[in-house]
């Protein structure tokens, strides 16, 4: 969905840090889900996930299943 449709207010750097300003940003909507977007590029796509599907994924991530990402 285009991110300009969610609004410009209630978004939130939770991965923000030393890498230029290339951020995601996210948000938390009414109905639980969560908007995730990128930070340079406020009206472009904003990606839907599911509670659920966020908590799978930031688990995974503090497990170490993403690490290959990394190298």
């Amino acid at each position: 969905m285009p991110a300009r449709e969610l609004g410009s207010e209630g978004w939130h750097k939770p991965w923000s840090g030393g890498n230029g300003g290339n951020c995601l940003e996210a948000m938390k909507l009414s109905d639980g889900r969560i908007a995730v977007r990128q930070s340079t590029d406020p009206d472009g796509p904003a990606l839907i996930y599911t509670s659920a599907e966020m908590t799978a994924f930031i688990e995974g991530a503090k497990a170490g299943e993403a690490d290959f990402l990394l190298s």
